[in-house]
């Protein structure tokens, strides 16, 4: 295809009258035909044209009364008018019949093509297209009355009930109803800028020959009885002749306006210079499209629209290539490692993060700005439940890890001072700092150490946090957080599934602590059983062993009444005492906690996946989706309190002081122990280190993965130097360490999404982001301090519930991997598995395979963490780094392309065309990430006649 600036126009080769008005003096042929510059969007490989709502007018009528009618809209999918229900029909993507598509050709190829058409009107619209025909005056006064008639528009606006029959058309078509006198919904869900194109097809009885015609607009016109929508016009088209078998004008309506729909073709259009160009664009769209074999399909079925829709972007980039010798970015470039500046080595002493530092804070002022939205408010309240939660469980696991020598409070307070200072200071605001799993298994084996050698814990404790924090800053000063570059997909996934387990066992494990704590009550078991004794004739107590009578009359003779027909107090009240192991239990509390524990867990994962059902309007379902977990939490708490159980209850500090009695608040260097004892605390010190390392650098690389479209860039060395003076801080507080914690980060993240409100019908909402701030993070932790306070108001909510959060977290968590869509191929046959992109580039085998070494890790994880052998668990965690480079022996490059991600040094070993899929998250209506992989370019179903 020919572009301007390629050629003249040429007459030869041109079968119809071509019109090209040329741009104003000196401009020459305009790169840009209508919207915005084209600059930016050749230097981005990606097209920048309006969006273009294309509406088609039929000719009906003839040869009794002729009138224009709507019949069909097209913005990306095509919408029919269904007459008989008097409503618009829900969007499916277009199908074609092949002949009507070769017909349109025929047809403009010897029509007229006005290309930078200037008009002010539909009146001079009208008469430079029908001065081009060779029509006798009266034809042509009839032609130009009839395009002047105002076509009928079916708006159905809300609260309006729609007319049914063909008076629906006709209520339309006064002038109190024009669409400028009717607030139309679809206007609010194109963007600002968008334009319109008009295709108006018929038959006409006292014409001889087709008339064709396709006309662009210099400048858009709003020409206002064409269309519906009152936007600007861009583009006009008309296909007219005499009455044929069939419905070929509607079809090849239908046709027009299906191409103007597609982004290359319009794309092409815009920017024609001739008919030559316009016929190309035309051919181009015809060998891209995929045909329908008939008999193999239902051609009065409507394909319903994708939920993801193909990105055009190597369409365009090709279509530029092939005409300007633009390109948007080979295969290879897709699928390379391409790291941004945050991972660039300066070579200098902290070089890092003084980049990060300068990067950082041009958005600080922005970090608190952007924070005022509703959207913040909600993710506060669910991320500040998550983090107490967090905080009781992790302070009660390190109290009984401790032996009393940290506890609840030191949790609720390390949390609220260590991450608000995160948050303020941090690099990634949206991390989330907690106690987690693996630094809990650190301390616990420092604490028995400590225990078994004799020496102080807290003092102990705090050399190693020095050594932790020196370690830190030097691998600051390195630049060592480079190194992220090496993990790969492999990497995350293990870690995020191992952080996953350890919520999901922590919530399950804790629900069969309270069941423990409240045993079920069964018949003939040591806890079953209340009497109520009443003092016998000589007092004496060998009265109580007659228990196994069942007759209530000699039960009292005895002096033992069961209390199962009589109550406690009543008993008391008649004079008895109540005796028995289950006097003083509720047998109902463990069945009842399980009910709230697994209602908390199945109303937020029921609350989530709201937003993609099809109950309720849009705006109810997002707040549905957003408030699931406090919904959840709420409907917990009400039944507690309707039912009235005495379930265990959300316990808070209520005193503010240390948990080890006689201890102050600033722990002392030395204590009891030796003055070595300082110097040898490098030693675990290095292990932690690594452990802090991985931990806090592994969740920073998921977070800031490119599928989340982040603006503001990450900090990587900023977060480390963060994570290390606070080590400091905490160490010398008696507080718990505090790292990254990998499950409620992504909730955080998953909180704040942003997504398209106006979207045009049968697209779906488009992910445009996080909601990058500091805010909601300060304000979690800021209430987490304040939490101490509040224990009068915390105290109702029932653990159980909170246990079902902390479950669904997990749960979340660990189905939002493409690791767990692998496990779910173990368990489906062959005929029965999803047709997944992975599948068709590499051997089932293979793919089993890999999942299973990801299984062997995961486990071995798993049982190092749970054993002795625990004080070597960061280098195992490191040890994944070394698993994933040993696998470049088992797969090959393109293997490893598609279940993975490539080293940066591998990229090298691979072929550019091997590296073409392109990698996105995109997360479905239940707001959790999914691993997707994009066909090379969109297909337009034809069916074949």
């Amino acid at each position: 295809m020919k572009l301007p600036g390629q050629e003249e126009f040429e007459h030869s080769g041109a079968h119809g009258n071509v019109l090209a008005e040329e741009l104003d003096s000196g401009l020459g042929p305009g790169p840009s035909l209508g919207g915005p510059s084209d600059t930016n969007s050749e230097e981005s490989g990606v097209s920048k044209d309006p969006l273009l709502f294309i509406q088609l007018n039929e000719l009906l009528g003839w040869p009794q009364a002729l009138e224009w009618r709507e019949t069909g809209r097209w913005v990306l999918f095509e919408e029919k008018l269904e007459v008989g229900a008097g409503r618009w029909s829900a969007p499916y993507v277009p199908t074609l019949a092949l002949p009507s598509l070769q017909k349109l050709r025929s047809l403009l190829a010897e029509g007229i093509v006005l290309l930078d058409c200037q008009v002010q009107s539909l009146l001079e619209l009208v008469e430079q297209v029908i001065s081009g025909e060779s029509l006798n005056p009266e034809l042509r006064g009839q032609l130009q009355a009839l395009l002047m008639q105002r076509p009928q528009h079916h708006i159905q606006t809300p609260g309006i009930r729609p007319c049914r029959g063909s008076n629906a058309f006709r209520n339309a078509s006064h002038d109190e109803d024009t669409p400028s006198k009717h607030w139309n919904p679809l206007r609010q869900k194109l963007p600002p800028g968008a334009e319109a194109a008009a295709v108006l097809a018929g038959e006409l009885g006292f014409l001889d020959q087709p008339l064709g015609a396709f006309v662009r607009l210099r400048n858009p016109v709003v020409l206002e009885p064409l269309t519906e929508v009152i936007l600007p016009s861009r583009f006009f088209c008309l296909l007219l002749g005499p009455p044929t078998q069939g419905r070929s004008y509607h079809e090849m309506g239908r046709a027009a306006a299906v191409l103007l729909s597609d982004p290359q073709f319009q794309w092409s259009v815009r920017r024609a210079s001739n008919l030559h160009d316009l016929l190309a664009a035309l051919d181009a769209f015809l060998q891209e499209v995929t045909t329908l074999p008939p008999g193999r399909w239902d051609r009065t079925a409507r394909i319903p629209p994708p939920k993801c829709l193909a990105s055009q972007h190597k369409r365009l980039c090709s279509e530029r290539q092939e005409v300007t010798g633009f390109s948007g970015g080979s295969g290879a470039q897709a699928g390379q490692h391409t790291p941004g500046p945050e991972l660039q080595r300066t070579g200098r002493l902290f070089g890092g993060l003084v980049q990060d530092v300068r990067r950082k804070a041009c958005w600080y002022p922005s970090d608190f700005l952007d924070a005022i939205h509703p959207q913040c408010f909600s993710a506060v309240r669910h991320i500040y439940l998550a983090t107490v939660t967090n905080a009781i469980t992790f302070g009660g696991l390190l109290g009984d890890a401790t032996e009393g020598a940290q506890g609840v409070l030191e949790s609720f307070l390390g949390t609220a001072v260590a991450g608000a200072a995160f948050c303020l200071m941090a690099g990634q605001p949206l991390t989330i700092l907690s106690s987690t799993g693996p630094v809990l298994v650190f301390e616990r084996l420092l604490f028995s150490f400590s225990r078994d050698h004799s020496l102080d814990y807290l003092p102990f404790r705090l050399w190693v946090g020095i050594w932790v924090a020196t370690f830190c800053l030097v691998l600051v000063a390195t630049e060592a957080s480079l190194l992220v570059r090496s993990f790969t997909r492999f990497t995350e996934e293990g870690f995020c599934a191992l952080i996953s387990l350890i919520f999901i066992y922590d919530a399950v494990g804790k629900m069969l602590n309270v069941i423990r704590a409240y045993p079920i009550q069964r018949p003939g078991s040591p806890a079953y059983g209340c009497f109520c004794e009443y003092p016998g004739p000589g007092g004496n107590a060998s009265e109580w062993t007659s228990t196994k009578h069942k007759d209530t009359d000699v039960l009292s003779h005895l002096g033992l009444v069961n209390a199962s027909l009589l109550s406690p107090p009543e008993c008391i009240q008649q004079g008895g005492y109540p005796r028995g192991p289950s006097c003083h239990t509720v047998p109902d509390i463990a069945f009842f906690s399980l009910l709230l524990f697994l209602t908390s867990f199945f109303c937020s994962m029921a609350l989530k996946h709201v937003k993609s059902s099809r109950l309720f309007p849009s705006v109810v379902r997002k707040v549905f989706s957003d408030f699931s977990s406090i919904l959840a939490i709420l409907l917990g708490c009400g039944l507690d309190a309707f039912l009235g159980l005495a379930t265990p209850k959300l316990l808070v500090p209520t005193e503010f002081k240390p948990t080890l009695p006689g201890r102050g608040w600033l722990v002392p260097p030395f204590g009891a122990n030796p003055w070595w004892l300082s110097v040898a605390a490098a030693v675990p010190a290095l292990l932690l280190s690594i452990l802090i390392f991985m931990d806090q650098q592994i969740t920073a690389v998921i977070l800031n993965r490119a599928e989340y479209k982040l603006q503001k860039g990450a900090g990587f060395h900023l977060d480390l130097f963060c994570v290390a003076v606070l080590m400091l801080l905490t160490s010398a507080l008696g507080l718990p360490w505090y790292v990254s914690t990998t499950v409620i980060s992504l909730a955080h993240m998953d909180s704040l999404r942003r997504e398209s409100k106006a979207f045009v019908p049968g697209e779906a909402p488009h992910f445009l982001g996080i909601r990058e701030q500091r805010l909601t993070g300060l304000v979690v932790f800021i209430l987490t301090g304040v939490s101490i306070f509040l224990a009068p108001v915390l105290k109702f909510i029932p653990m159980p519930v909170l246990y079902g959060i902390f479950l669904y977290m997990g749960v979340s968590a660990l189905s939002s991997i493409q690791f767990m869509k692998r496990v779910q191929l173990l368990l489906i046959p062959t005929k029965r598995q999803p047709d997944m992109l992975l599948l068709r580039h590499v051997p089932l085998s293979r793919v089993h395979l890999f999942t299973a070494i990801q299984i062997a890790c995961l486990g071995f994880l798993w049982i190092i963490k749970s054993t002795p052998a625990a004080i070597i668990f960061p280098l195992m965690l490191l040890g994944l780094v070394g698993v994933r480079k040993a696998l470049e022996w088992v797969f090959s490059p393109q293997e490893l392309l598609w279940l993975d991600e490539l080293m940066p040094e591998e990229e090298k070993n691979i072929p550019e065309n091997g590296l073409e899929p392109d990698r996105l998250f995109s997360r479905s209506d239940n707001e959790d990430s999914e691993l997707m992989y994009q066909p090379k370019a969109p297909e337009i179903n034809i069916s074949v006649n």
